[in-house]
């Protein structure tokens, strides 16, 4: 029997190391991009040293620095694309009323973390290890997002097709439920990422109490 962290290290080195698409990956610069999504996916960020992430892009260290001054830096660069494509997820999806606006975003939120698990994986479990100056357009980012979910809800429970007592503990919960996705998901596994986006929808209707 597998122990978890062994489980966690199968399934990540099963995963295919995806960024979105209008992120550059050729070149050393993209190599270590890849490569540093690895590592820190599987090993964490301060578990991966400057020099395993060299030898798994076949450079120097030097080079290495040539490209990113710090091994923070490549960190900061992973947080900043994987916020940044999930954010911009969440603001392209609409919806005339409450309830097919929250059905279209959590739809975003579920599917932005499927679709790249591993950079969902560094860019929430990771962000901790940055400095507050290197973590804060993150930061920013995702509350902007939580208030984009908390307007949502507001909206349908002022419009009474939300029956909600607590709107703060209704996006924690949806928020917290398709990052989630990021920790299990993998290519392979019967579940396409838009019939789980899909479902995962439903249930964050049925959370806010909408009449389905």
């Amino acid at each position: 029997m597998t122990n978890d962290r062994s489980a966690a290290e199968g399934r990540i080195a099963a995963s295919e190391v995806r960024l979105p698409p209008h992120v550059l990956l050729e070149g050393t610069s993209g190599r270590i991009l890849r490569a540093a999504l690895l590592l820190f996916a599987e090993r964490g960020f301060h578990g991966t040293s400057i020099r395993e992430l060299a030898l798994a892009c076949e450079i120097r260290s030097a080079t290495l620095y040539a490209h990113f001054p710090t091994k923070e830096h490549i960190l900061a660069e992973l947080v900043r694309i994987g916020h940044e494509a999930h954010h911009a997820q969440l603001m392209a999806a609409h919806g005339p009323d409450p309830v097919s606006h929250l059905r279209a975003v959590v739809r975003a939120h579920v599917l932005s973390h499927a679709s790249y698990p591993l950079l969902a994986v560094v860019a929430n479990n990771e962000l901790h290890a940055l400095s507050p100056d290197m973590a804060s357009q993150a930061l920013l980012l995702r509350a902007d997002g939580r208030q984009l979910l908390t307007d949502i809800l507001n909206r349908g429970i002022a419009a009474g097709v939300f029956d909600l007592d607590d709107a703060f503990l209704a996006v924690t919960a949806i928020s917290g439920m398709g990052m989630r996705v990021a920790s299990w998901y993998e290519d392979g596994l019967p579940y396409s990422p838009e019939e789980i986006a899909d479902t995962y929808a439903t249930y964050a209707l049925r959370l806010a109490g909408a009449d389905l």
